[in-house]
């Protein structure tokens, strides 16, 4: 009992000090390292707002982050040695774009693939088991397995940088999937695991107050790939803790993320174009078109965010009561492949006929 009033009190206190945090870099953005920050390139394809906002809500996320593996130390003695690495390093890339240091997004995938291989070997992270009897035997080779839990941090962490477009849009989606992981570790009653979520999911609400509806600060390249590598080591180690939950329910609860890489690379393929440059023609961004009949130019960058995650949330959601079902959530995960591909193809349509 002792122990999780001091729990309580040091997630209190962190949460004052993260919104703190948020509050004093959102009133000092623009003077924050003379500007440099400020993102006013309205024109690039990915660009949905009109005036001036710092991308600064990266470098608020990892100093909050670092605030809580102090604390984390002092509760249970233990250095979280691969989320501190992981974060940092993703957070640094992301950090270049952020502070206008162009780099060929070829030339800054490559790097990430090296620093990335080189921790999971170094970490030893590793997906302990999958429901693919032909996949759990190739995992047992070690450069097999580095490489497969490599392409899982890949496809998430770009996945996440992908749909940062709204506001609140990435935001959202990663409340969602860390709660829904909170509420099976706490299930199986792993507490020290599930602190750590509760202190992502405070960080990530403090952001969204200051980004939602309107935004006032950006996460950034370097907080969507900060929280694109947290939410894939979240969920490794919420598969291996809990090996009795189907591997596929993890896949259903990320799908969305993985979606929109995997079928916009395989559509740049198809057309022929690069898939390492940006367009506009991802699922949020023709929703976006199509909302914006309705609600005007002011509101439909929330509201995109608002219904594509409630889209997102009522398709899951349903999956959580099968969660230990392999074949369910095997064909749930590709029940809502069908189904992005359907409200794809649908919005796309419609995008092209009032284009005609």
């Amino acid at each position: 009992m002792q122990s999780e009033s001091i729990e309580l009190g040091f997630l209190s206190i962190f949460s004052l000090l993260t919104f703190f945090i948020f509050l004093i870099v959102s009133k000092f953005s623009n003077k924050i390292f003379s500007g440099v920050l400020i993102d006013n390139d309205f024109e690039k394809p990915q660009a949905f707002h009109s005036e001036p906002v710092s991308r600064i809500g990266g470098l608020a996320s990892i100093i909050s982050l670092f605030i809580f593996f102090y604390f984390y130390y002092l509760l249970y003695s233990e250095i979280l040695v691969d989320y501190i690495l992981i974060a940092t390093s993703v957070f640094i890339i992301g950090s270049l774009d952020d502070f206008k240091i162009k780099i060929n997004p070829t030339t800054r995938l490559i790097v990430m693939i090296i620093i990335l291989f080189v921790l999971i070997n170094f970490l030893q992270i590793k997906i302990k088991s999958i429901d693919l009897i032909f996949l759990n035997s190739l995992l047992t080779i070690k450069l097999f397995s580095v490489l497969f839990t490599l392409l899982c941090f890949l496809f998430i962490i770009n996945g996440a940088n992908l749909i940062d477009g709204f506001n609140g849009l990435l935001t959202i989606n990663l409340i969602l999937i860390n709660s829904i992981l909170l509420y099976i570790n706490l299930k199986s009653n792993n507490l020290e695991f599930s602190i750590f979520l509760i202190a992502q999911l405070t960080i990530l609400i403090c952001f969204l107050m200051f980004n939602f509806p309107k935004a006032k600060i950006f996460f950034g390249d370097s907080g969507s790939y900060l929280f694109g590598s947290l939410v894939s080591l979240n969920t490794i180690i919420t598969n291996n803790l809990n090996p009795d939950v189907s591997s596929f329910f993890f896949c259903t609860i990320l799908s969305y993320l993985f979606l929109e890489v995997f079928f916009s690379f395989v559509r740049k393929i198809y057309q022929k174009k690069s898939p390492f440059f940006p367009d506009n023609k991802h699922l949020h961004m023709l929703s976006y078109g199509k909302i914006l009949r309705y609600f005007g130019k002011e509101k439909s960058n929330y509201m995109n965010s608002f219904i594509i995650n409630a889209v997102y949330l009522i398709l899951v959601m349903p999956s959580v009561y099968f969660l230990y079902n392999p074949l369910i959530c095997k064909l749930w995960f590709f029940a809502l492949m069908i189904c992005y591909l359907i409200i794809y193809l649908e919005l796309n349509k419609t995008r092209q006929n009032s284009e005609q």
